[in-house]
C-alpha cells in the first residue's frame, strides 16, 4: 500500500437513489475544513435507477473516471481519494480494478490510493446482480496499493435518532443481507456486510445509513469528522 498525502483531492460517489445534492455538506466540509479539492459524481435518481443494467454502471463510473482524471492532475501526490456511500462504494471497488466491465477497463488504482466506503453493502447473502459480481470477480481488497477504509454504523433503533422508517424496515432488510434479522447495522446495512473484508474498519455508533433512516448519518457533520479522522491516522 502506497503512503496516501492528506492534501490529496476527493470524489465522491453516492448511493442508490440519493441525490448527489445530498453530500454537497460532505463535500463542503472536506473544502472548507480540510482544504480539498472535491468532485461529487453527479448521479440523478434516474441514473440509480439504470443501474440495475451493466450500463447504467458504466454511466456513473465513466463520470467517476472524468473527475478523478481531472483533479488528479491538480493532487500533490499525483493521486486521488475515493469516497463511495452506500452501493457507490461497492462501485468504486469495480472502478479500482482491471476487470473488464461493459467494454471498459477502469483500472483506478494507477490513479487513486485510498478508497473509503460508507455502510456499503459489501458481503451479502442476497445481493443484486452486479454487487454480487463485485465481490464475486474481485473479492476483498483487491488492489495492494489501495488503502481500503471501510465504515460502518451502528444504529439504536430503539433509540431517539432512529427515524419511523428505519424501525419498520431494518429487520427485513438486515435478514435480506445477512440472513438474520437481530444483526447490528446502520438501519439498512448489516455492520457486517459494510467491514470489507480485510480493510481497515472504522465503527461510528448512533449512525444512520442515510437521512431517511435517522437524525444523524453518514454525511451529518460530526460523523464526517469520525470517519475521515479514522481514515488520515
Amino acid at each position: 500500500m502506497s503512503v496516501v498525502d492528506p492534501r490529496q483531492p476527493v470524489v465522491i460517489l453516492g448511493g442508490f437513489l440519493i441525490s448527489d445534492t445530498a453530500y454537497q455538506p460532505m463535500a463542503d466540509w472536506l473544502m472548507n475544513e480540510q482544504g480539498l479539492a472535491v468532485a461529487i459524481t453527479p448521479a440523478s435518481r434516474f441514473d440509480w435507477l439504470l443501474t440495475s443494467w451493466s450500463l447504467g454502471w458504466r454511466r456513473l463510473l465513466d463520470r467517476v473516471d472524468g473527475l478523478v482524471k481531472e483533479l488528479q492532475s491538480r493532487s500533490p501526490s499525483g493521486k486521488v481519494t475515493l469516497v463511495g456511500h452506500s452501493s457507490g462504494g461497492v462501485m468504486l471497488r469495480l472502478y479500482l480494478s482491471h476487470e473488464p466491465f461493459a467494454g471498459r477497463v477502469y483500472a483506478g488504482a494507477e490513479r487513486c490510493n485510498r478508497l473509503i466506503t460508507l455502510g456499503s453493502p459489501h458481503q451479502a447473502e442476497r445481493a443484486t446482480p452486479l454487487r454480487a459480481m463485485v465481490d464475486r470477480r474481485i473479492p476483498g481488497c483487491h488492489a495492494p496499493e489501495v488503502d481500503y477504509v471501510a465504515v460502518a454504523g451502528e444504529l439504536d433503533l430503539n433509540g431517539p435518532l432512529a427515524s419511523a422508517f428505519s424501525r419498520r424496515s431494518a429487520r427485513g432488510s438486515y435478514r435480506s443481507i445477512s440472513g438474520d434479522p437481530q444483526v447490528r447495522g446502520d438501519g439498512l446495512v448489516p455492520v457486517q456486510s459494510a467491514l470489507l473484508l480485510n480493510a481497515r474498519p472504522v465503527l461510528l455508533e448512533a449512525t444512520a445509513h442515510g437521512g431517511l433512516f435517522g437524525s444523524s448519518w453518514y454525511g451529518s457533520p460530526d460523523r464526517i469528522t469520525s470517519w475521515w479522522s479514522a481514515a488520515c491516522r
